[in-house]
């Protein structure tokens, strides 16, 4: 299938065989986004690990300066005064055997996904529909919590949760096109940073093995990993 006129146009102005600074490719990035249209901004990390060893396996967390761009729909798993709390912290939807049978019924109108420890034993039930969508929440993710009220806040403020795929690649969104070409560096040096730092000892040889930057739906804008490596 073809690329649109919107794309081609944009791939025109971008060297492929060239790799920007962070602050060029961000700025190619802004000037190549589509006008009509407030596409979200993506980082992909290439990573010279192999995930199918527990031990090289990259995940965590990090809280972006600018946040994401978008309101994080939030559903938390909890009972009783856990439940409450969440709803007075601004979870927009709270339950416990309830949601668990509406997310099985096939529901997901949610961005984030928060439970209470207590409340594993069932949600757990859910792996298989939450795991593909990387929504199903974990201790090291820091969305397994009995402060389910700093952890909604976190989320509604920006936090977002970096896990490495089956081919070695992170990849998460980091702001809007909208944003200014200094709000979208600071979140990707933030990213960035924070991979970086969550590097497995188990990891031989060359960690970071790529950076690319793009829009939504736009080309890729290699970044110098250089400066990470």
């Amino acid at each position: 299938m073809g690329h649109g006129k919107f794309y081609r146009a944009a791939a025109e102005k971008i060297d492929r065989n060239r790799s920007y600074s962070a602050t060029d490719a961000v700025a190619l990035l802004k000037e190549t986004a589509r006008p009509n249209f407030d596409e979200s901004v993506e980082l992909a990390m290439n990573l010279g690990v192999d995930p199918r060893h527990a031990d090289q396996m990259v995940r965590g967390t990090v809280n972006l300066p600018h946040g994401t761009g978008r309101s994080t729909r939030v559903l938390v798993f909890a009972a009783g005064e856990k439940a409450m709390e969440a709803t007075q912290a601004g979870a927009d939807y709270v339950g416990a055997g309830d949601m668990i049978e509406k997310v099985r019924g096939g529901w997901l109108e949610f961005e984030a996904v928060v439970a209470t420890p207590d409340m594993m034993k069932e949600v757990g039930k859910l792996g298989g529909i939450l795991g593909p969508r990387k929504l199903m929440p974990s201790p090291k993710g820091g969305t397994v919590t009995n402060d389910v009220a700093k952890t909604i806040q976190e989320l509604k403020a920006g936090k977002i949760e970096f896990r490495v795929d089956k081919q070695g690649i992170i990849n998460v969104a980091i702001g809007k096109a909208s944003f200014s070409a200094e709000e979208i560096e600071e979140n990707l040096r933030t990213v960035i940073e924070a991979v970086m730092r969550a590097r497995p000892s188990a990891a031989k040889g060359a960690y970071l093995q790529k950076l690319t930057v793009c829009t939504s739906m736009g080309p890729g804008i290699k970044i110098d990993k250089a400066i990470y490596a």
